[in-house]
């Protein structure tokens, strides 16, 4: 039985940031098109943390069940440590789909009924980016998903739901964010490259071989900061999401440097600081008036 400790290993607490960050961005701009609105917001936020819990227990469930845990560098994996039961995962990530599912409902009745169909869509996708017969996350599909999920949907979903309209600006905003978390993808799969070849999990990363991928990941990382500066051109204060930029010389240095194994854990979190410290500041900037 695993403990407490191990479950909460588990949910993969690090990654939260790919599902805070769109959320505060998103709110950013219902605040900039003064459409803010804290229920709708905060339940966003609830339905974003509870699906990405579900897809970390998902995730574990499905490549524990496959074997491609194995012998990983890395977080706590449930199934392929032995820790809990595959039964006993797939419990939690039903658990946490159930509670996305119940925000998802009550934000759908204050906004629009159209967002059940999004909210299943999201589940669906959720749910086979490694399970089901054809997942995904299997075929080198993982970061184009996670960029329109956790970009586009997220962000421009979370101001929907407050001003009731799909502005350019949420569109905007929600490409660098997209690609930051994507960039948390690309040097997750960077750091199990070696296991995902010989598990048979081609991932973007084992497509493009490993220098490929090291170059993917600081590109995704400069196109995210040249998109907030260029969306400060019409909202200048926008820009404040610049600030974050320094954050992302450690973890590019060490994907550049050629790290491995730890060196890339250590990545791993320093991207997911970025994209949350971008996050905060592009939705502080995006809320103060012109």
């Amino acid at each position: 039985m695993a403990t407490p400790a191990q479950w909460l290993a588990g949910a993969r607490p690090r990654t939260l940031p790919a599902a805070l960050a769109p959320v505060l961005v998103g709110t950013g701009a219902a605040v900039a098109l003064d459409g803010f609105r804290l229920v709708p917001a905060l339940l966003a936020l609830l339905v974003a943390l509870a699906l990405q819990v579900a897809v970390n227990y998902a995730n574990d469930y499905s490549d524990g069940t496959r074997g491609t845990d194995a012998d990983r560098i890395g977080p706590m994996r449930l199934v392929g440590s032995g820790a809990a039961s595959p039964r006993q995962v797939l419990a939690a990530a039903l658990v946490s789909f159930a509670v996305a599912g119940v925000a998802g409902l009550a934000l759908a009745a204050l906004s629009s009924w159209w967002l059940v169909a999004v909210g299943a869509v999201c589940i669906a996708a959720a749910w086979t980016y490694t399970g089901g017969p054809l997942p995904y996350g299997y075929r080198a599909l993982g970061e184009v998903f996670v960029f329109v999920f956790f970009g586009l949907v997220a962000v421009v979903g979370t101001t929907y739901v407050q001003t009731g309209t799909l502005p350019g600006l949420a569109f905007a905003v929600a490409v660098p964010i997209g690609l930051l978390v994507v960039a948390i993808l690309v040097v997750n799969n960077l750091r199990d490259i070696e296991g995902d070849a010989v598990a048979g999990k081609r991932t973007l990363a084992v497509v493009l071989g490993e220098s490929a991928t090291r170059l993917a990941y600081v590109g995704l990382l400069a196109a995210a900061f040249a998109v907030i500066a260029a969306v400060g051109v019409t909202r200048p204060w926008a820009l404040l999401g610049l600030l974050a930029a320094p954050l992302a010389l450690p973890p590019a240095r060490t994907v550049l440097g050629g790290g491995r194994g730890p060196a890339l854990i250590a990545a791993l979190q320093g991207t997911g600081l970025l994209t949350l410290t971008t996050g905060v500041l592009l939705a502080t900037g995006l809320a103060l008036p012109d």
